[in-house]
């Protein structure tokens, strides 16, 4: 019985506020005269000028070296918060997924890279004779990644 009775009048209260909002008591004054153009004011074609000569701005940040562990570390937070999320882990493996996921339904079965692993392996035995000797087991190692000319 207490619940329907307060339930009846949060109804009212409802339908209450609802009216007032939609009778608008809050109407702007109309026929209000606009405001009185100041006669300071440039015209709006002509562009403001200030006397800049002694004023000096802030110094710029002084940029620091990283450590190779710090650059290897925002290389992963990309969010740069000093934290590193599963997701950004996980993300610079995720063009390498997308490789080996032939199908692409986020799953990678054993087929899929059995397939991946067996077309490198036949492009590594360049003699066709379905062995790898050491030379040609030398060329499925990464490629090393260029080092810049210069560290300006």
């Amino acid at each position: 019985m207490n619940r329907m009775v307060l339930g009846a009048i949060m109804a009212l209260v409802m339908v209450g506020v609802g009216l007032f909002w939609l009778q608008g008591r809050a109407a702007v004054e109309e026929g209000a005269p606009p405001p009185e153009p100041t006669a300071a004011a440039p015209p709006p074609d002509v562009l403001p000028s200030a006397d800049v000569a002694g004023l000096r701005g802030p110094a710029p940040p002084e940029a620091s070296e990283l450590s190779r562990e710090q650059r290897r570390f925002f290389r992963y937070d990309r969010d740069r918060d000093l934290r590193i999320t599963r997701n950004e882990m996980l993300a610079s493996r995720t063009p390498a997924f997308r490789r080996l996921d032939k199908d692409g339904n986020n799953l990678l079965t054993f087929e899929e890279w059995a397939v991946a692993t067996g077309e490198r392996f036949d492009q590594a035995d360049a003699d066709g004779d379905r062995e790898l000797d050491p030379r040609e087991f030398a060329t499925t190692a990464p490629r090393p990644r260029a080092s810049p000319r210069c560290n300006c």
